[in-house]
C-alpha cells in the first residue's frame, strides 16, 4: 500500500548475466516516466560509456527537469540519444538527463554488462 502510484518497479533482464531492480519514481519526471511505462517491456543493446550503462529506447521526449550532477545508481532518460541510462558511479554527464529512479538491487550486475548485450526492462509492479 502507498507506493504503487508514485512508484513503479522494474526489472532488467541481462543476457549471461542476470537481473536486476529498480523503481521508477513518478514525481522526478512524470511524462518520462508514463512514456516508459506504456512502453514496456523494452528491448536493447547495452552500450558503455563515462561510467555508465545504456541502450537505445523507442521513446522521443525533451528534458523534464533535467539535471547534470548524478549519483550512481541512478536511473535516467538521456534526451539527446533517446536512451535509458543506468549510472556505475557519481558523474556529471555529457549533456543533462531526466533521473527517473533508482537501481534498487544488483546495480553491479551492470558493471558486467559492458558493449553488445541484449537487455529487457519490464514492469514488475
Amino acid at each position: 500500500m502507498g507506493g504503487d502510484v508514485s512508484r513503479s518497479t522494474i526489472r532488467f533482464r541481462i543476457e549471461d548475466l542476470g537481473d536486476a531492480e529498480g523503481q521508477l519514481v513518478r514525481y522526478l519526471a512524470p511524462r518520462t516516466v508514463e512514456a516508459l511505462l506504456r512502453a514496456m517491456p523494452i528491448d536493447g543493446i547495452t552500450a558503455l560509456a563515462e561510467r555508465m550503462v545504456y541502450f537505445g529506447i523507442p521513446i522521443k521526449l525533451g528534458t523534464e527537469k533535467p539535471k547534470t550532477k548524478i549519483e550512481a545508481g541512478t536511473l535516467a532518460y538521456w534526451p539527446m540519444g533517446s536512451a535509458f541510462c543506468i549510472f556505475l558511479d557519481s558523474v556529471e554527464p555529457y549533456s543533462p538527463v531526466n533521473l527517473i529512479g533508482k537501481v534498487t538491487q544488483n546495480l553491479d550486475v551492470f558493471s558486467r554488462a559492458g558493449s553488445g548485450r541484449r537487455i529487457r526492462m519490464e514492469m514488475i509492479s
